[in-house]
């Protein structure tokens, strides 16, 4: 029994397509994309709408702690966080100071690893210590609204 032609060249275009698909995933070098740069890219994707973002990820990767400040500058008001995204080491400690203004506010991680409570005084603090390496993407739940979210990559 012979195949039937048709059928060859749909396999024929399947398999050159497969192979322009692969070859499409890799930057101008060859090689495939860093997973920093896969990070860097769900960071801005989440981060989009977020007016105090400009493409930046704040390295600290040499520090053991970090701090974030919730309520700063942004949005249309004091819904933000600032740094919105920082590169850090696992290990590192960050922790959110409330500056007081914007409101009550509060810090919740997407997928329900870490969860501050809503605080509007100034001073208060929330921490979290990052012991495994990825992308943790948090917002603060009564301003999401107004795009108020941060990052936290960690290698």
């Amino acid at each position: 029994m012979t195949a039937n032609p048709d059928r060859r060249a749909f396999l024929g275009t399947a398999a050159t397509t497969a192979v322009a698909l692969v070859a499409g995933c890799s930057d101008s070098d060859g090689d495939v994309p860093s997973e920093t740069a896969s990070q860097g890219n769900a960071v801005d994707q989440y981060l989009n709408e977020t007016d105090n973002y400009d493409g930046t990820i704040q390295d600290e990767t040499d520090s053991d702690s970090v701090t974030v400040a919730v309520g700063a500058d942004g949005n249309g008001g004091a819904l933000a966080f600032a740094p919105a995204a920082v590169r850090i080491s696992s290990g590192t400690t960050i922790t959110w100071v409330w500056t007081g203004n914007g409101s009550a506010h509060n810090v919740v991680h997407e997928e329900g690893d870490f969860e501050s409570e809503q605080s509007a005084e100034e001073g208060y603090e929330f921490e979290h210590t990052f012991d495994s390496a990825g992308t943790f993407r948090y917002y603060c739940a009564p301003h999401l609204n107004f795009d108020m979210r941060g990052a936290v990559v960690v290698e």
